[in-house]
């Protein structure tokens, strides 16, 4: 009882008025990862496309597929989705500083798993809606992955 009144005082004078520019300034870094991670995604199911335009090699376009896959957790490939929030350290040094916020690097760690769980449901909603094996004609397939691919990204 007697802590209860100086801290709710101090929490809405000192913490709640900058609550607000807070969030959005470390939303910044944080939405430039997720964008990122899009478009990492849409670049590479466009490379699987043009590939595939290129060839029309069905067991080629299994490999890529394969490849794909494996997307979320090939690090180089990853990597500039995980340096767009890396400008959190920086920001939150100051918070640090401010309001005693600890465990920076685990802010950080913790938004970059999520990226990386991000890319690992865009590519695995891919590959249910678009099988290579279930595609007989050909002469389709690019369409149809471009159309899944604009599902996955909505």
């Amino acid at each position: 009882a007697t802590v209860s009144e100086p801290a709710q005082k101090c929490c809405v004078e000192n913490i709640q008025p900058f609550l607000a520019s807070i969030l959005e300034e470390l939303m910044g870094p944080v939405s430039s990862g997720f964008t990122e991670v899009r478009s990492l995604f849409d670049k590479e199911v466009n490379d699987i496309i043009q590939g595939f335009q290129k060839t029309n090699d069905m067991t080629k376009l299994k490999e890529n597929m394969d490849q794909l896959m494996n997307l979320p957790f090939n690090s180089v490939k990853m990597e500039p989705c995980y340096v767009k929030v890396n400008l959190l350290q920086e920001l939150l040094q100051d918070l640090k500083s401010r309001f005693k916020v600890y465990h920076i690097d685990f802010v950080i760690q913790r938004t970059q798993n999520f990226m990386q769980e991000l890319m690992e449901n865009a590519v695995y909603t891919f590959g249910q809606l678009f099988s290579p094996s279930h595609q007989a004609d050909s002469a389709k397939v690019a369409t149809t992955m471009e159309k899944v691919k604009l599902r996955v990204l909505k």
